[in-house]
Protein backbone atom coordinates (compact mmCIF):
# COMPACT_ATOMS: atom_id res chain seq x y z
CA UNK A 1 0.00 0.00 0.00
CA UNK A 2 1.22 3.47 -0.85
CA UNK A 3 1.42 5.94 1.97
CA UNK A 4 1.98 9.65 1.72
CA UNK A 5 3.25 11.90 4.48
CA UNK A 6 1.20 15.07 4.83
CA UNK A 7 2.91 18.24 6.04
CA UNK A 8 1.90 21.88 6.09
CA UNK A 9 3.32 25.07 7.56
CA UNK A 10 -0.28 26.14 8.31
CA UNK A 11 -0.37 23.78 11.29
CA UNK A 12 2.15 23.19 14.05
CA UNK A 13 5.12 21.10 13.05
CA UNK A 14 5.63 17.75 14.73
CA UNK A 15 7.29 18.05 18.13
CA UNK A 16 8.42 14.45 18.17
CA UNK A 17 8.98 11.41 16.00
CA UNK A 18 5.72 11.55 14.06
CA UNK A 19 4.10 13.15 10.99
CA UNK A 20 1.28 15.69 10.97
CA UNK A 21 -0.73 13.13 9.00
CA UNK A 22 -0.31 10.00 6.92
CA UNK A 23 -2.47 9.24 3.89
CA UNK A 24 -2.97 5.53 3.13
CA UNK A 25 -5.22 4.98 0.14
CA UNK A 26 -8.12 7.38 0.58
CA UNK A 27 -7.83 7.42 4.39
CA UNK A 28 -5.89 10.11 6.23
CA UNK A 29 -4.77 9.62 9.81
CA UNK A 30 -4.27 13.04 11.39
CA UNK A 31 -1.97 13.21 14.41
CA UNK A 32 -3.18 14.82 17.58
CA UNK A 33 -3.30 18.58 17.45
CA UNK A 34 -2.82 20.80 20.47
CA UNK A 35 -3.46 24.56 20.69
CA UNK A 36 -0.15 25.69 19.24
CA UNK A 37 0.00 28.71 16.96
CA UNK A 38 1.76 27.40 13.83
CA UNK A 39 3.91 30.50 13.27
CA UNK A 40 5.31 30.58 16.82
CA UNK A 41 4.86 26.98 18.02
CA UNK A 42 3.65 28.49 21.29
CA UNK A 43 0.37 27.72 23.04
CA UNK A 44 -2.27 30.27 22.05
CA UNK A 45 -3.08 32.77 24.75
CA UNK A 46 -6.59 32.84 26.13
CA UNK A 47 -9.13 30.61 27.77
CA UNK A 48 -9.96 26.99 27.03
CA UNK A 49 -12.43 28.02 24.28
CA UNK A 50 -9.63 29.86 22.45
CA UNK A 51 -7.43 26.80 22.85
CA UNK A 52 -10.08 24.37 21.57
CA UNK A 53 -10.71 26.71 18.63
CA UNK A 54 -6.98 26.70 17.77
CA UNK A 55 -6.96 22.90 17.86
CA UNK A 56 -9.75 22.72 15.27
CA UNK A 57 -8.06 25.38 13.11
CA UNK A 58 -4.90 23.24 13.18
CA UNK A 59 -6.88 20.10 12.29
CA UNK A 60 -8.51 21.98 9.43
CA UNK A 61 -5.13 23.05 8.03
CA UNK A 62 -3.81 19.48 8.05
CA UNK A 63 -7.02 18.20 6.41
CA UNK A 64 -6.69 20.83 3.67
CA UNK A 65 -3.03 19.89 3.10
CA UNK A 66 -4.19 16.31 2.57
CA UNK A 67 -6.78 17.38 -0.01
CA UNK A 68 -9.83 17.35 2.22
CA UNK A 69 -11.63 19.34 4.87
CA UNK A 70 -13.13 18.90 8.31
CA UNK A 71 -16.29 17.70 6.54
CA UNK A 72 -14.35 14.58 5.45
CA UNK A 73 -13.51 13.55 9.02
CA UNK A 74 -15.24 10.34 10.05
CA UNK A 75 -13.76 9.91 13.55
CA UNK A 76 -12.41 12.23 16.22
CA UNK A 77 -10.71 11.44 19.50
CA UNK A 78 -10.82 14.29 22.01
CA UNK A 79 -8.43 14.17 24.95
CA UNK A 80 -9.19 16.51 27.86
CA UNK A 81 -7.35 17.06 31.13
CA UNK A 82 -10.69 18.21 32.61
CA UNK A 83 -13.87 16.56 31.34
CA UNK A 84 -15.77 19.64 32.57
CA UNK A 85 -14.54 21.27 29.33
CA UNK A 86 -16.55 18.79 27.24
CA UNK A 87 -19.37 21.32 26.80
CA UNK A 88 -16.89 23.81 25.38
CA UNK A 89 -15.73 21.18 22.89
CA UNK A 90 -19.34 20.71 21.75
CA UNK A 91 -19.84 24.47 21.38
CA UNK A 92 -16.67 24.93 19.32
CA UNK A 93 -17.34 21.83 17.20
CA UNK A 94 -20.75 23.24 16.26
CA UNK A 95 -18.93 26.18 14.65
CA UNK A 96 -16.58 23.94 12.62
CA UNK A 97 -18.80 20.97 11.68
CA UNK A 98 -22.21 20.45 10.13
CA UNK A 99 -24.45 17.43 10.46
CA UNK A 100 -23.93 14.60 10.05
CA UNK A 101 -21.20 14.90 12.66
CA UNK A 102 -18.24 12.53 12.77
CA UNK A 103 -18.08 9.71 15.30
CA UNK A 104 -16.25 10.88 18.40
CA UNK A 105 -14.75 9.73 21.67
CA UNK A 106 -13.87 11.96 24.61
CA UNK A 107 -11.19 10.72 26.95
CA UNK A 108 -10.09 12.22 30.24
CA UNK A 109 -6.32 12.19 30.68
CA UNK A 110 -3.93 13.28 33.43
CA UNK A 111 -1.64 15.40 31.24
CA UNK A 112 -1.02 16.42 27.64
CA UNK A 113 2.05 17.79 25.84
CA UNK A 114 3.05 21.30 26.90
CA UNK A 115 0.47 21.03 29.71
CA UNK A 116 -2.39 22.02 27.40
CA UNK A 117 -5.99 21.14 28.33
CA UNK A 118 -7.01 19.58 25.00
CA UNK A 119 -5.72 17.46 22.13
CA UNK A 120 -7.70 16.10 19.17
CA UNK A 121 -6.76 13.57 16.52
CA UNK A 122 -8.82 12.48 13.53
CA UNK A 123 -9.40 9.99 10.77
CA UNK A 124 -10.46 11.47 7.45
CA UNK A 125 -11.75 9.63 4.37
CA UNK A 126 -11.36 11.38 1.00
CA UNK A 127 -13.62 10.94 -2.01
Amino acid sequence: MNKEIIATENAPGAIGAYSQAVKAGNTVYVSGQIPLVPSTMEVIEGDVVAQITQVFENLSAVCEAAGGSLADIVKLNVFLTDLKDFGHVNDVMAKFFNEPYPARAAIGVAQLPKDVPVEVDAIMVLG
